[in-house]
């Protein structure tokens, strides 16, 4: 029986193999598993790597109008205490 050669990156890990290796280092597929040219995974269609990150969200900048509505009725609160007191 001929020894078929590794190739040179797992199919099924995606770990690079030496040469001269009877396994893969990362997962173990040999050559008895079948030294596959396709992964296991190639027909889940699955994300890409880039889709992995979230979405970013917006960046937003100045104070909401709930925020100013707040200050101006605090405001208004402090100068009718104010002027209930004299």
């Amino acid at each position: 029986m001929t020894r078929t050669p590794p190739p040179e990156e797992c199919a099924n890990c995606g770990a690079a193999i030496p040469r001269k290796a009877r396994a893969c280092p990362g997962c173990g597929a040999d050559e008895r598993t079948g030294w596959r040219e396709d992964s296991i995974y190639d027909g889940l269609d699955l994300p890409d790597e880039a889709d992995d990150e979230p979405p970013q969200k917006p960046v937003r900048r100045g104070v909401a109008w709930y925020w100013i509505a707040v200050g101006l009725a605090l405001a208004a609160l402090l100068v009718l205490g104010a002027l209930g007191i004299r």
